[in-house]
């Protein structure tokens, strides 16, 4: 049985990760790293896990297949370059780094030790975004995260929320990007709007997140030649054509983690390491998304 490896137990990876990995354990031996005893006694008598350690060093001796790393954003760069170095495939929360040049270098690690590193968008893995991509000849996306109020330094909010929609929009794109127009609106170095358009040579991405909105929304859209399709919150999907309009939710038995596209996202890395696949999320595509991000960052300094 494969041995993967967990680090950082916090808040995301117990609400998204571990109730996950807890149904897998018939497949995989989980190895989870913590300081924290108490932690561990928890996660064992509520999951079940029972191969614990402290360090990292603890767990790369463990030479486990891949590590899922879920500590905060500031040591992901060490921390994956360590896994990396050991030949260890590496899944990781977005962003890998507010760092373009540590995302690229870390991507090139990885394709030299032949290796996956594979970046949580868990979004490109909804099954109604799914849908969304499935739409041929598309010609406008839209891409929106709308917040009640919620006052954030821009650059945070900029890798931790609005990298959402970027990263949606660069996954249902199906063409190469041939220009980028990016502005930002802040208040007292607080972001409040934010704006990237991707044209291609038929299409058009639009990407918007507005953080004093009024309400908390999340928004897909794709009009292609012959149909127009919405994606709310991730669980509801509107079909557009003429003189109809189509409802649609996901299943009542779906758990929320399988809408959000966490579920199917853990069980693709799983598999693409397992079975020598191409990595779900490809290096290009991370790399895009990463640098959306960060050249809008840049406008503000």
């Amino acid at each position: 049985m494969e041995k993967i490896g967990v680090i950082g137990l916090g808040n995301i990876a117990q609400k998204a990760y571990l109730p996950v990995m807890a149904t897998l354990q018939d497949q995989y031996e989980w190895h989870l790293t913590t300081r924290n005893e108490a932690k561990g006694e928890m996660l064992e008598k509520k999951y079940g896990f029972k191969h614990f350690h402290q360090t990292l060093t603890e767990l790369i001796a463990e030479k486990p297949l891949a590590v899922f790393v879920h500590t905060p954003t500031p040591t992901h760069f060490e921390i994956i370059k360590q896994l990396l170095t050991a030949g260890i495939n590496v899944y990781v929360d977005k962003p890998i780094s507010t760092q373009i040049s540590e995302v690229e270098s870390l991507y090139e690690l990885a394709e030299k030790n032949h290796l996956l590193l594979t970046c949580g968008f868990n979004r490109r893995f909804a099954p109604f975004n799914q849908d969304l991509k499935k739409i041929t000849n598309k010609r406008t996306i839209v891409a929106e995260k709308i917040r009640e109020k919620a006052l954030q330094k821009a650059d945070f909010a900029i890798f931790d929320l609005m990298i959402h929609s970027v990263d949606t929009a660069v996954y249902l794109m199906d063409e190469p990007v041939n220009k980028v127009d990016n502005f930002a609106v802040t208040n007292d170095g607080n972001l409040e709007q934010g704006y990237i358009t991707l044209t291609g040579e038929k299409s058009r991405a639009q990407i918007i997140t507005n953080m004093i909105g009024g309400s908390n929304l999340e928004l897909a859209t794709v009009q292609g030649d012959q149909t127009r399709q919405t994606v709310t919150n991730l669980s509801n999907l509107t079909t557009y054509q003429t003189s109809t309009v189509t409802q649609s939710s996901r299943p009542d038995w779906e758990t929320t983690l399988v809408t959000r596209g966490f579920d199917p996202i853990i069980k693709n890395f799983l598999k693409a390491v397992s079975e020598g696949l191409p990595n779900p999320v490809s290096p290009e595509s991370s790399i895009l998304s990463h640098k959306l991000c960060y050249d809008l960052v840049q406008t503000l300094k």
